[in-house]
């Protein structure tokens, strides 16, 4: 075959730094614009982001040259600059350092989909710790709590 091809579905997850609810409504819906840039620039487009005071939640088409912790390393250390000029409140803003990553199949997208579009009303309900403990076991992945909530 004389190309490549590859389709790589991803739904990030990461928070806060100690998921510290700082992500104000009113500088949410631009740094989904800004997250989609930065995803753009890495030929991985986002296809869903939303986002609640504490964490994000991203899907998008990992390019296929492009390495995922590459990837996740350039849109947080990206998003959390550009957080930095958006008023003295996010000074010291950080993310966690680490992240959830799940593959997702393209006959699942419109479902990841609706449930990152469905953020606020889902956290009304359940914490991050809870939601995201819920994704590693859907996914089988171990997990061990002592190293898991900076």
């Amino acid at each position: 075959m004389p190309q490549s091809l590859a389709k790589n579905l991803i739904h990030l997850v990461f928070s806060t730094k100690e998921r510290r609810p700082v992500l104000e409504d009113a500088v949410r819906e631009e740094l989904h614009r800004y997250a989609c840039g930065i995803l753009s620039d890495l030929e991985s487009p986002a296809l869903a982001i939303n986002s609640v005071a504490d964490h994000v939640h991203v899907l998008f088409n990992l390019h296929r040259t492009k390495a995922l912790a590459g990837a996740v390393m350039e849109l947080k250390r990206g998003t959390s600059k550009w957080l930095k000029t958006k008023g003295e409140q996010f000074a010291l803003f950080q993310w966690q350092n680490g992240y959830g990553a799940f593959s997702i199949s393209q006959s699942a997208v419109a479902e990841v989909s609706d449930y990152i579009r469905d953020q606020s009303e889902h956290h009304r309900k359940m914490s991050f710790q809870d939601e995201f403990r819920r994704l590693l076991q859907r996914y089988e992945i171990q997990f061990d709590e002592r190293y898991g909530w900076d």
